[in-house]
């Protein structure tokens, strides 16, 4: 959609019941989720026509004129992997067969959902507004039959109980943070993201990408979740970390460093809290990647207009607490999408500091592609804004199977066990989603 858009006012309809009974069944669509009961934030679906990943000469002047409700009237949705990143990068990096690097979806229509004031929004173009009108009459009508199903629990089919194949045991993750260490006395980095991945194959049947996703956010809602099916490819987040924002001319970025478990009761949750508040590794890895992204940040904003909105702020989720900062600037005139890109993909929270000498080292530790995984999704307006999330908390569905990254920074004074722990307990929601467990070694070394 990069004609301006129109917009009607339409009656609030359940999301997860919209979902349900138009877009998902769809061979490309998208719903990009703020959230079960969100309260505030915004969501948005829709379908598209299948492309090969966002424009990147498209401008981020985010245009007054043409602003719609929630600020995205169309343009595309689509993700970014980290391995293509990496490249652009001047890294070394592998290809994943499993699934595109890249892909995206041009927005012919879509609905957007105002969760605060309880509103709802149909933008298409002019020439295609009483179709898309008519679609969603018809969706909503097939919605209430929806009801229940978007309403009940998910659980995961315990016929089809899979195991998932770790790229790296526990044994093999702690060698590797061993050697992130010693790459870090030596002085080649002072942080590095190391990641693992865990693989599910299909079996005999392949998995339900609706249907994991629902279990995926019924476990772990997150403000920037969703589910983009583009072909026989689906991406299911439940993302805490937004990457990118672009509004009004400002960029911002929201680095998350620094995890610790959800207690078993108010008492050691506020302590849990407390400790990450405290950490002095945490708030040195965090403070860390806010000064990458803020040196990112500036090779395409303004003189003296970047800085540290918000530093090292605890945000609590339904499996862990996260050390979260916000840096932000105001873009220069002409900048486009790729020139952000260019400066700031893929996200120092995902690599570790300095950038291109953490990729090279992980390169050669992590032994394989990280795929979709670590890159980036959301959407790209045509006018000029975007909003894009870490893919953190993810799944990515392909015709084999599925698979699920973890990972954590690691500097001098991180703790193996307390690294490989954080990696168990950050793939155990999704993996569980896929109705798979976690690997025999891996199993009870997050406590779970």
């Amino acid at each position: 959609m990069t004609v301006p858009p129109i917009f009607e006012r339409v009656a609030w309809v359940d999301p997860e019941a919209l979902f349900l009974a138009g877009p998902a069944r769809e061979e490309h669509a998208f719903w990009l989720d703020a959230g079960p009961a969100a309260t505030t934030g915004w969501s948005w679906m829709g379908v598209g026509d299948r492309v090969a990943g966002w424009p990147g000469d498209v401008l981020l002047d985010d245009d007054p004129h043409t602003r719609v409700p929630g600020g995205f009237g169309g343009g595309w949705v689509g993700w970014a992997g980290y391995d293509g990143g990496a490249r652009r990068a001047g890294a070394p990096a592998d290809d994943d067969p499993t699934a595109p690097d890249s892909a995206a979806l041009a927005v012919s229509r879509l609905i957007a959902f105002d969760h605060g004031a309880r509103e709802a929004w149909l933008i298409a173009p002019e020439s295609e507004m009483t179709d898309a009108a008519a679609d969603l009459r018809r969706w909503s009508e097939a919605a209430a039959s929806h009801a229940s199903r978007a309403a009940g629990p998910h659980p995961a089919p315990a016929a089809r109980r899979r195991d998932a194949h770790a790229r790296h045991d526990p044994g093999q993750y702690a060698a590797l943070i061993a050697q992130c260490r010693a790459a870090i006395r030596a002085g080649d980095a002072y942080q590095l993201c190391l990641t693992t991945r865990f693989d599910v194959a299909a079996s005999d049947e392949p998995f339900d990408a609706v249907d994991t996703y629902l279990r995926l956010r019924a476990a772990l809602p997150a403000h920037h979740g969703g589910i983009l099916r583009i072909g026989s490819h689906s991406l299911l987040s439940a993302s805490p970390e937004q990457f990118l924002q672009v509004t009004g001319g400002i960029v911002r970025t929201r680095p998350i460093k620094g995890t610790r478990p959800r207690g078993a009761d108010p008492e050691t949750d506020a302590a849990l809290a407390r400790d990450l508040a405290a950490s002095e590794k945490e708030r040195a890895e965090n403070v860390m990647i806010v000064d990458l992204m803020r040196n990112d940040l500036q090779r395409v904003c303004a003189p003296g207009s970047v800085a540290a909105e918000r530093l090292l702020e605890v945000e609590s989720y339904p499996a862990v607490h996260q050390l979260v900062s916000t840096v932000a600037g105001r873009l220069l005139p002409g900048i486009r999408l790729a020139d952000l890109f260019d400066a700031a993909f893929p996200a120092g929270s995902m690599t570790g500091a300095p950038k291109l000498s953490a990729m090279t080292i992980l390169h050669r530790l992590e032994g394989g592609p990280r795929g979709v995984y670590a890159g980036c999704f959301g959407w790209v307006g045509a006018h000029g804004a975007l909003d894009l999330a870490m893919t953190i908390r993810s799944i990515v569905v392909h015709p084999a199977g599925a698979y699920v990254g973890a990972g954590g920074g690691i500097t001098w004074l991180s703790d193996a066990d307390d690294e490989v722990a954080e990696v168990a307990l950050k793939a155990r929601g999704p993996l569980a989603s896929l109705g798979a467990r976690l690997p025999a070694a891996w199993l009870g070394v997050d406590g779970g």
